[in-house]
């Protein structure tokens, strides 16, 4: 008949007690701790008039323990609904927090050499309120003479390769 479902193909059933019934297998889902089959199997039921009929009784139940695959019996068109992948772990998760973008300038108005060191913005050792300097004006300052870069925030690690070119230390 057109337009008339396809019956659920055949599976096999175990019953708690062992035995094993020929079911109809309606759709399966997967599980973080395994499969769910959602199977049907024969029983009878009573009617309202009293008399007895036979009726399909539908439950899910856990792959494989509970179920046997039907040899020669394709399960391809089975409704299948699989576990979405879980969602992937943010950058912040997998890298740890980021420090912010930037760096800040120490004015040393000591005498000395030394005008200046040149820190991550995140650095015990930057000054607070201090503006933030794009990567741009971090290196002009980082070329005059008296400023050094610090290298407990890692200020050094990052700019002197920019400063000095990455093939330095080959």
């Amino acid at each position: 008949m057109a337009g008339t479902p396809p019956e659920p193909p055949p599976i096999t059933v175990v019953l708690p007690d062992g035995q094993k019934v020929t079911g109809r297998l309606h759709e399966r889902q997967q599980r973080p701790d395994g499969w769910l089959f959602r199977v049907s199997v024969p029983a009878w039921q009573n009617t309202a008039e009293g008399a007895v009929e036979a009726a399909w009784y539908t439950v899910w139940v856990q792959a494989p323990a509970h179920v046997q695959r039907v040899e020669g019996v394709s399960y391809d068109d089975v409704p299948t609904t699989y576990l979405k992948a879980p969602p992937s772990r943010s950058v912040r998760e997998i890298l740890g927090p980021r420090r912010p973008t930037g760096w800040v300038l120490q004015k040393l108005d000591a005498p000395g050499p030394d005008r200046g060191v040149l820190h991550a913005p995140d650095c015990d050792e930057a000054p607070e309120g201090a503006p933030v300097l794009e990567l741009e004006r971090a290196l002009d300052a980082a070329e005059k003479a008296g400023v050094r870069l610090c290298s407990l925030c890692g200020a050094a690690a990052e700019l002197d390769p920019v400063l000095r070119g990455f093939d330095q230390g080959r």
